[in-house]
Order: C-alpha cells, then sequence, then structure tokens
C-alpha cells in the first residue's frame, strides 16, 4: 500500500470541518484522479498528504510510515514525494533549464543534461532552454515546475490542476507524454482535476470528493459507467438525470444517460427535435420525448420526429 488515510479530521474552521473520519488507500505505480466542484477538498487533500497543513486527528501513512505533517517536518514537504500547486516557486533570475535541473547532481554534468532535456521535451519546452521564467506564460511555468518535479524520480507526485493553464493543444500533447513518463518511471502521480473527461483513457482510479466527503473510488471504465449519484456523473460533461417516475416512464434502469447513450432508432419512443447544432465530431441535439427534455449526440443533424432507445 502507498498511502493510506485513517480517520483523519481536519478543519480550516473549528466549526465546520472538511475532513471527517476520512480514509483513502491508494495502490503504488497508479495514476489516481482527484476529483470534484471547486471546493470539494482536492487541493487542501493534496496539501494534508504533502505535509503542508497540519490535521486534527486521524492518521497518514506513506510506505506504512506515519507522516508527521509540518509539526514533525524541519522543512515543509515529504522527501519522497514532490507536489506542484498553483503557485510555481520558480527561481526567477535561473534560465528554464537551471530550473528544471535545480535538484540534479553535479556530479555528471553530462548526464544531468541529458536528463533536463530529456524532461524539457515530456513538457513541450524544449526550445525555452535559456528562457528566464519571467518571460514564460502561466501555462509554461507550470510546466517547468513539473519537469522541475519528474526531476528527482519521486515515488509520488501530487499535482494540483496541471493543465489548468494549458490551451487545448498544448493540454493534449502534454497530458500523453506526462503520464507516458510516470508510468515507464513507476512513479505513482495523483492529479486534481475537475474535468475528469479530458485526462480519463490514462487513468487508474478515480477518487470523488464532495464537500470533503469520498463519494466514489474505483476504476474510470466503472465510474463512468456507474457513477453513485449525479454529482458523480455531471463530472464527465453534459448528462440526461431521470428520476425515478421518468425511470419507469422510459422503462429504463439507470439515474443518468449521456447523451452518446441515447440513440435514434426506428423502434422506441417518439421524440421531437427542438434544436440540433454543430459541435465538431458530432451533431448537438435537443429533443423532447415524454414531456422530458433531452440531449442527444448524432453524427448527421436531425429534425421533426424521431424515435429513440437508451443504451
Amino acid at each position: 500500500m502507498l498511502l493510506e488515510i485513517n480517520n483523519l479530521y481536519f478543519s480550516h474552521t473549528k466549526d465546520q470541518p472538511l475532513f471527517e473520519n476520512f480514509n483513502l488507500k491508494l495502490n503504488e505505480g497508479k495514476i489516481i484522479a482527484l476529483a470534484g466542484e471547486s471546493g470539494c477538498g482536492k487541493s487542501t487533500l493534496l496539501s494534508l498528504i504533502y505535509g503542508l497543513l497540519n490535521w486534527e486527528r486521524g492518521e497518514i501513512l506513506f510506505e506504512g510510515q506515519k507522516l508527521m505533517g509540518p509539526k514533525g517536518n524541519l522543512v515543509p514537504g515529504e522527501p519522497e514525494m514532490k507536489f506542484v500547486a498553483q503557485n510555481f516557486d520558480l527561481m526567477p533570475y535561473a534560465t528554464v533549464a537551471e530550473n528544471v535541473g535545480k535538484f540534479i547532481s553535479n556530479i555528471n554534468l553530462a548526464k544531468k543534461k541529458e536528463t533536463v532535456n530529456e524532461l524539457l521535451d515530456v513538457v513541450g519546452l524544449s526550445e525555452f532552454t535559456n528562457t528566464l521564467p519571467k518571460n514564460l506564460s502561466g501555462g509554461q511555468q507550470q510546466r517547468v515546475a513539473i519537469a522541475r518535479a519528474l526531476s528527482v524520480l519521486p515515488k509520488l507526485l501530487l499535482l494540483d490542476e496541471p493543465f489548468s493553464h494549458l490551451d487545448f493543444a498544448r493540454k493534449i500533447e502534454l497530458r500523453e507524454k506526462l503520464f507516458k513518463y510516470v508510468k515507464e518511471k513507476n512513479i505513482s502521480l495523483i492529479i486534481s482535476t475537475h474535468e475528469i473527461q479530458d485526462i480519463i483513457p490514462w487513468l487508474d482510479q478515480i477518487v470523488i470528493l464532495d464537500h470533503g466527503k469520498l463519494i466514489q473510488t474505483d476504476d474510470a471504465e466503472e465510474t463512468y459507467k456507474n457513477p453513485y449519484n449525479q454529482y458523480v456523473a455531471k463530472l464527465f460533461g453534459e448528462v440526461n438525470i431521470f428520476s425515478e417516475a421518468e425511470k419507469s416512464d422510459f422503462k429504463i434502469s439507470n439515474f443518468a444517460y449521456f447523451p452518446q447513450n441515447i440513440k435514434i432508432s426506428v423502434e422506441g419512443f417518439a421524440a421531437q427535435v427542438l434544436e440540433s447544432r454543430f459541435a465538431g465530431n458530432h451533431y448537438w441535439n435537443k429533443i423532447i420525448s415524454q414531456n422530458k427534455e433531452l440531449i442527444i449526440y448524432t453524427q448527421e443533424k436531425i429534425n421533426g420526429d424521431i424515435k429513440i432507445t437508451f443504451s
């Protein structure tokens, strides 16, 4: 067991605890997403694990050893972990390469340069080797911080919203290289995100938080196909939610159906198309059936009367 949290109690204010009797176990070598709406406790949990915040009760164990938090560490943080938060803490008068190589030994300078270049390639910043941080965008600074954290091959890497400052093209490039690199180096990764759908192909596990409560912790496929409740389902994007009465009307068993899970068919429930809009790789459609408005995706523009089934 890589990380074990038992009966954790933590509060920012005395009368309103964020985590109360919180329990979580995470295995080694996994890519794990911490997901939930803003304010659910993702960033705070990462700070607690890394040792930046003191907790009132309970314990956090890393590879079987109890962590002490700020009360027990002279230097903030845990030596076998690295944490990239929203403040990147780069050396302002050192180049990108010097920042990335900050924690790498100078005994073998050729090897150090090779490692720095490899990491800059992973984060897509090879052309910025001699650039100062002040001349980088926020997203670029974040990627320098990630490369620096990877340079020491931590047993556990904690990333707080690492793609939040990136445009879509850079996000696609970084996520594949980053996840491939941590798998190759057997680095365990916990990544907080409010956009699960962007990284779901690489996830081994998703931990869902809601105001400090653990809602669901399963692999990505199970979480997507069988969300515990509406809150979980909505984290994956647009979704159609059904009440018990509506489930009975449509003769369906699930309370949540994603737009791609409602299909046009020859037989099924009668529906009327209200809107049909081009959305890139699909058409976004609003329809009404059984007095309920639904969103469905199709490959072609639709109109008029149709029939639908659920899959």
